[in-house]
C-alpha cells in the first residue's frame, strides 16, 4: 500500500475517491465497499505524515522565535556598550558575568547533546528562563528545573526579590527580556516549551577583550532546538 508523503498527493487521491463514491450508484454494494476500506487506509496512512507536518512547522517557528531572542540580545548588548561603556547581556551585571551554569562552550556543547528533554534536573539547573518561570503568559512546564535568575532576600523584614546577578537598581534578565520585546512574551509553539537561556561570560581588555556569548533554546528538546551568537 503507497503512503502519500505530502498534503498535495493526499488532497489529489480524496478528491478521486470522493469522484467514485458519487458514481457509486450505479455501482454493486461490494464496490463501494471497497473504495470506503480504500478512504480508510488512505486517511490511516495520512495521518502520521500530517503529524510530522505540525510538528516541522511548530520547530520551525520555534526557531523564528531563537532567532528573534538573539536580535535583541544584540540590540541590547550593542545599546549598554553605547550607554555603558562597554556591551553586556541581559541578565548580565558586566560583559564576564555568567548568566546559568556555564563559563566556557566546551561544557556547554557537551550538556546539549544531553539536553533531549527539560526533565533533565543536573542539566535544567543550569539555564535561566528568559521570560521568568512565573510569568503568567508563558508559565514553565511542570517538571522543569531551570531557574530565574533572581532569588528571595528578606530585607528589612520583608520578602523582596533582588536580581543575582545585578547590583541594586539594575533590574533582573527576565525584565530586561521583557523590556526588549515591547512587554510581549514569546510563548513556545509546544505544549511543554519555554525559552531559556545562558550566557558564557566574556573576558580580558583592551585588544584582548573576549565578548560574551549567548545561547537560546526551546525547553521542548534543548539538544536541537537552540541556537549560539558570537559578538
Amino acid at each position: 500500500m503507497r503512503t502519500y508523503t505530502n498534503q498535495s498527493k493526499f488532497y489529489r487521491m480524496m478528491v478521486h475517491l470522493f469522484k467514485a463514491l458519487k458514481v457509486v450508484k450505479g455501482q454493486s454494494l461490494a464496490e463501494f465497499a471497497v473504495v470506503t476500506a480504500m478512504m480508510a487506509t488512505f486517511i490511516t496512512t495520512a495521518l502520521p505524515k500530517f503529524s510530522d507536518l505540525m510538528e516541522t512547522g511548530k520547530a520551525q517557528k520555534s526557531i523564528q522565535e531563537l532567532d528573534k531572542l538573539l536580535l535583541q540580545a544584540k540590540n541590547f548588548y550593542e545599546t549598554t556598550a553605547a550607554q555603558e561603556g562597554r556591551g553586556r547581556l541581559p541578565g548580565q551585571d558586566k560583559f564576564d558575568m555568567e548568566v546559568g551554569g556555564y563559563t566556557d562552550t566546551t561544557a556547554l556543547f557537551n550538556d546539549l547533546e544531553e539536553f533531549t528533554t527539560y526533565t533533565n534536573e543536573i542539566i535544567g539547573k543550569k539555564w535561566i528562563s528568559v521570560f521568568g518561570t512565573e510569568n503568567v503568559h508563558a508559565l514553565k512546564p511542570a517538571g522543569t528545573h531551570f531557574e530565574d535568575d533572581t532569588v528571595s532576600s528578606e530585607i528589612n523584614g520583608k520578602g523582596e526579590v533582588i536580581c543575582n546577578n545585578c547590583p541594586p537598581g539594575r533590574e533582573k534578565g527576565a525584565d530586561e527580556w521583557y523590556v526588549l520585546f515591547s512587554e510581549e512574551v514569546l510563548v513556545s509553539q509546544f505544549q511543554d516549551g519555554h525559552y531559556i537561556y545562558v550566557v558564557i561570560p566574556g573576558s580580558g581588555t583592551g585588544e584582548d577583550v573576549k565578548a560574551p556569548r549567548i545561547c537560546v533554546a526551546d525547553v521542548e528538546s534543548p539538544k536541537y532546538l537552540h541556537k549560539i551568537m558570537d559578538l
